[in-house]
């Protein structure tokens, strides 16, 4: 929760209005915690934002940000609100421990029985088996359409689009050089939250003969995927304001980033959810108009360099486009020169519910940096999903 606060007021005060302004408030979240069901209401208030003003959570996994910036559009482009608090939450680090089936079923009787003699026969059942925790992210992280966890998907794109552990590793010490290299320019976006005023995640002195010492984790004979190549468990939150013409042009207010000219979402096979991009960002370049090659700049979150690997493989593909998309040419090709020019995910982590968020404030952030007219951001969802959205210069 703090997180969150932290983010949305200073998402506030960057914007040079005042929580008074706030028409609504919307938050991305995954892993909701038990004592905040609704963390988007909890971090308004606790932010300064009146008790009038209404606030609501979304989940749509991995995109769940992107989702709640989406809302806000919508609520603005049909005249609901003027100004939208929106973005994206999550504590990974917080996600609590389960217990088993049995050591629920003992806990119950225990609470129930009446008297000495019935709650001591309760506890009599306990074992040290029973005792073992299940942690929660685990569980989380594993999809129940399909059986597989994340990373296991991961595996199964690698296989699939013929993705070398060699090819993942020197993705991920790419992520992590271009990280380190744009820290100064990363760090316009962030804000501090206690005594961390900076990211942890990129690592300076990488190199490729560390990463390539870890041992697979997914799949530990001819697996390829691992903590290294892959996104770690993070905490982090993002927020932006979506605000109407008439308040982007009002006198005291910064100057909007950017504009968002068409949001897309799409389906696919939960075992193949990493190519998430590959089906949402068409739909998303359609709705907008334009064809991949006019975008100056693209945001693709780095839940796995096998993932991103395969989309561009997948994007660029006639055979893909004509049997899985029903297009007739190949989406086209993602530019290693315009394509998380300041690092991802691998390195900068991707805590769930606010990785959405944080992709389109950094691409927001580089548009302005760069020039550049045309932007889309786009991340893959657990249980088969991918979003997309693009945004234009104003």
């Amino acid at each position: 929760m703090r997180l969150g606060v932290a983010a949305v007021r200073e998402a506030i005060a960057r914007s040079g209005l005042v929580p008074g302004d706030v028409d609504a408030v919307i938050m991305g979240n995954v892993g909701s915690p038990a004592d905040a069901s609704n963390v988007s209401r909890v971090i308004a208030v606790t932010a300064g934002i009146p008790e009038s003003v209404p606030a609501h959570t979304v989940n749509r996994n991995c995109a769940s940000g992107m989702e709640a910036i989406a809302q806000a559009a919508a609520l603005v482009a049909s005249g609901q609100a003027h100004v939208v608090a929106a973005g994206g939450v999550e504590s990974m680090t917080q996600v609590p421990f389960l217990v088993s089936e049995d050591l629920k079923a003992i806990l119950t009787a225990a609470s129930r029985a009446r008297g000495f003699g019935a709650k001591m026969a309760a506890w009599t059942r306990l074992r040290p088996r029973h005792l073992a925790p299940i942690p929660g992210l685990l569980a989380g992280l594993t999809d129940p359409l399909c059986g597989l966890s994340m990373g296991q998907t991961a595996e199964v794109l690698a296989l699939e689009f013929d993705v070398t552990r060699e090819e993942q590793d020197r993705f991920a010490l790419e992520s992590h050089r271009r990280a380190t290299a744009a820290a100064s320019r990363l760090q316009e976006e962030m804000a501090p939250v206690g005594a961390l005023h900076h990211d942890v995640g990129p690592r300076p002195q990488q190199s490729l003969e560390a990463p390539a010492k870890l041992k697979p984790v997914f799949d530990r004979a001819a697996g390829t995927i691992t903590a290294g190549n892959s996104s770690p468990i993070t905490d982090g939150a993002a927020a932006v304001m979506v605000v109407s013409e008439e308040v982007a042009r009002s006198q005291g207010t910064a100057a909007p980033l950017a504009s968002v000219r068409a949001t897309a979402s799409a389906g696919l096979s939960p075992r193949r959810m990493g190519l998430g991009p590959a089906h949402a960002a068409p739909r998303a370049l359609k709705a907008a108009g334009v064809d991949l090659a006019r975008i100056d700049l693209v945001e693709i979150n780095e839940a796995f360099a096998a993932q991103v690997i395969a989309c561009g493989r997948a994007m660029g593909s006639a055979r893909f486009a004509r049997e899985e998309l029903g297009l007739d040419a190949a989406v086209g090709e993602l530019h290693p020169d315009r394509t998380n020019v300041n690092g991802g995910a691998i390195a900068l982590g991707h805590p769930v519910g606010a990785s959405g968020a944080r992709l389109v404030l950094t691409l927001a952030m580089e548009m302005r940096h760069r020039g550049a007219a045309l932007g889309m951001a786009t991340l893959c969802v657990g249980g088969g999903q991918g979003m997309a959205m693009v945004l234009e210069a104003v």
